[in-house]
Formats: structure tokens, C-alpha cells, sequence
């Protein structure tokens, strides 16, 4: 399900986050931007494979070493795990249906 909210939830810089079992963007002109929408589905199909509380505590965990590795909040989030997965497959409409069961693992070490 897509939320519309205006920046409640979303950091300056950010158009949407996945909160299980929903989609929020912050404006409702992003609906239409497959792209982004696709790398949110990404994140809804991590969340329940992770039970959605683990998946927040591993995302928080992952950012915090992240930061203290790149030194830079920007970095280190780019570099999360579940964020590298999303980044290099959102431009594939595909890919949710056939992506492997915990796939992001093998996005977690650095290149």
C-alpha cells in the first residue's frame, strides 16, 4: 500500500521509505516513478523475509558500522547491505519476482 505524507517520516533528501506493509512517499507525483517504487518493494520483500523487526535492527546495526568505516552518513548508508541490493536492482520491474530468498547476503561484504 502507497502513503502520501508531507516530509513526516522522511529525512531532507529523501522521496520515500518502506515501513512495512507500506510504501511512504513524499509526494503523491512519485506514484508513477516505477524506479523508485520497484526499490521500495525491494526493501517490503527484506522486511518479511527478516520478520520486520530483525530487518530494522540489522539495517541500524549495518548503518552505525557503515558510518564508523566510511566516516560519512551519506557512505555508509549507500553501502548498508539491503541498500546496495535495492540500488543495483531497481531498474529491473522483474526482479522481485525472481529474486533468491535472503539475496541481500550477498551484498553485504564490500567491494
Amino acid at each position: 500500500m502507497i502513503v502520501v505524507v508531507n516530509r513526516f517520516l522522511l529525512r531532507k533528501g529523501f522521496n520515500g521509505i518502506a515501513l512495512w506493509p507500506f510504501v511512504v512517499l513524499r509526494k503523491k507525483e512519485m506514484k508513477s516513478d516505477v524506479r523508485m517504487l520497484n526499490h521500495e518493494r525491494i526493501h517490503l520483500r527484506q522486511q518479511a523475509e527478516m520478520l520486520v523487526i530483525l530487518f530494522y535492527l540489522w539495517y541500524g546495526a549495518e548503518f552505525l558500522l557503515r558510518w564508523v568505516q566510511y566516516k560519512n552518513r551519506y557512505e555508509a548508508y549507500r553501502n548498508i547491505s539491503f541498500e546496495r541490493e535495492a540500488y543495483t536492482n531497481e531498474n529491473d520491474l522483474h526482479y522481485c519476482k525472481k529474486r533468491p530468498f535472503l539475496n541481500y547476503l550477498k551484498y553485504v561484504t564490500t567491494n
